[in-house]
């Protein structure tokens, strides 16, 4: 196994039973059990997503779930798993990740590497998705982004990839399966992502 991302399961956790099961510390150890296998770069913090159905499963609100996430991101990293930590930026319009990285504060230290959920239910709008990049990106152009779930089309906009500095996706996996090869070969993967980053990209217009 090579680098690596550890994800935390947190959408089917919160879009199944509305809440974390489990105490953080539960996570964390699962973190330190796994953290030798190969090179781990980071484990995704424990995150509320805030997309409508999301939220009524929870029956609460973007600001509840806002700070819930940092809650969760406190306690994990006060776990000390000698992993770092990937903390998520959540919302669903453009304004709100926003006041989710005033509500972190320094806790994001200059060019800290950060993932931005809900863009992988946004794969019909390429245009909403880079309003919430562009909107990041104006409040803090040093983060450095990570796209969670990112499909074949939003990566093949210029603009995109432009404004994320790495991106997670099962794309590779859905097209090697769609056509009978073997969706957990690594190869295959390669193969896509190599694929991605020869394609020509497209323009995208964003009106704010």
């Amino acid at each position: 196994m090579g680098d690596w991302i550890m994800d935390s399961g947190a959408f089917t956790e919160i879009s199944t039973h509305g809440h974390y099961r489990e105490p953080v510390a539960d996570y964390a150890n699962q973190i330190r059990r796994w953290k030798s296998c190969g090179n781990l770069l980071a484990a995704v913090t424990q995150d509320y997503m805030c997309e409508a159905h999301i939220l009524a499963k929870t029956g609460l609100t973007v600001a509840d779930h806002q700070r819930l996430t940092i809650e969760r991101y406190d306690a994990l990293v006060a776990e000390d798993t000698g992993v770092y930590i990937l903390p998520a930026l959540q919302g669903w319009h453009p304004h709100e990740y926003v006041d989710h990285i005033r509500q972190y504060g320094d806790r994001l230290p200059h060019g800290a590497w950060i993932g931005v959920g809900g863009v992988c239910k946004r794969q019909g709008n390429i245009n909403s998705i880079a309003a919430v990049l562009m909107a990041i990106h104006r409040e803090r152009p040093d983060l450095r982004l990570h796209g969670f779930g990112v499909k074949t089309t939003a990566l093949q906009s210029g603009l995109i990839q432009e404004l994320l500095y790495t991106a997670d996706s099962m794309a590779w996996s859905f097209a090697a399966r769609k056509v009978g090869r073997n969706g957990n070969d690594w190869k295959e993967a390669k193969t896509w992502a190599n694929r991605i980053t020869n394609a020509p990209t497209q323009s995208v217009w964003v009106f704010a």
